[in-house]
């Protein structure tokens, strides 16, 4: 069978991009993703995102995202911003556009060729919704944990997905598939977690990378760009208000944390290419 789909980034974060709005989901979507996300072998990509039908009224489309190795993720914020210009493309050409996703519903906003900004929602730094255990009830800021080991300082942000941020003086000599494994299953994180580390250059400049739940290092991504931008404005070191630049390695986001807590999230998204694949 031929499958049709869409390669897209979102500062190098890649994903295979399904049209599933009449089609539902397809019911072998984890083995797919599995297959199609193997780099070298298959399309590559950090997973498949499958662009629905809405499910809120007066949205505009749905996300549901699937890792590359099948599970299910709640949110992806440079996913979210590709099926905004996903669906800008195919007959949707509305400069504000509202997306499903299993965090809730996101707006975003065309700001230019291949530019979005997404109204993010709020962060909380509280264990019980991440989720974290024994790490005590929170706010999650600068806390010990201990990994094989050795004892990290990290802030815990739920942006709707969960988040380990720990700041680390050269975030390039990072030897990161060694440590992030053992961040990501973490005992203290029933659910798995995410984890990022950060470099300060300064006050609004950052240089990040991320080790992501069921898809490893990612050379980008948003919602832990976002977590990352609200645990050091939670540590005082990144200032409330202001666009914050976060480097990664496949390009930069702009983050601000607004006066109530919540994130916008500005950032690319790019159609690699379109094709079909034997499935």
């Amino acid at each position: 069978m031929k499958l049709s789909f869409t390669k897209m980034q979102g500062c190098a974060n890649d994903y295979i991009y399904l049209d599933c709005r009449t089609s539902g989901v397809p019911e072998d979507i984890a083995a797919l993703s599995q297959k199609l996300s193997r780099r070298h072998f298959s399309i590559g990509a950090d997973g498949i995102i499958c662009i629905c039908a809405p499910v809120t009224e007066g949205a505009d489309g749905r996300m549901r995202i699937f890792n590359a190795d099948g599970s299910e993720a709640q949110m992806c914020g440079n996913g979210v911003r590709c099926v905004a210009e996903w669906l800008y493309t195919h007959g949707a050409a509305k400069e504000t556009l509202r997306i499903d996703t299993n965090s809730g519903t996101k707006t975003i906003t065309h700001r230019g060729a291949q530019l979005w900004q997404v109204e993010m929602g709020g962060y909380s730094a509280m264990a019980a919704a991440l989720p974290a255990v024994n790490m005590g009830e929170g706010p999650l800021v600068d806390c010990p944990l201990t990994v094989e080991g050795r004892t990290w300082r990290v802030t815990c942000i739920s942006v709707g997905n969960p988040h380990c941020v720990t700041v680390v003086e050269d975030v390039d000599c990072l030897k990161l598939e060694d440590i992030g494994p053992a961040f990501e299953r973490h005992a203290n994180f029933p659910e798995r977690v995410n984890t990022e580390f950060v470099e300060v250059v300064d006050a609004t400049h950052l240089k990040m990378r991320v080790w992501e739940r069921g898809s490893g290092e990612t050379w980008a991504c948003g919602t832990g760009t976002c977590a990352t931008v609200a645990a050091l404005t939670e540590l005082g070191l990144c200032p409330a208000g202001e666009d914050v630049h976060v480097q990664l390695r496949g390009g930069e986001l702009i983050i601000r944390v607004l006066p109530d807590k919540k994130l916008l999230m500005t950032g690319s998204a790019v159609t690699v290419c379109e094709g079909t694949a034997e499935v």
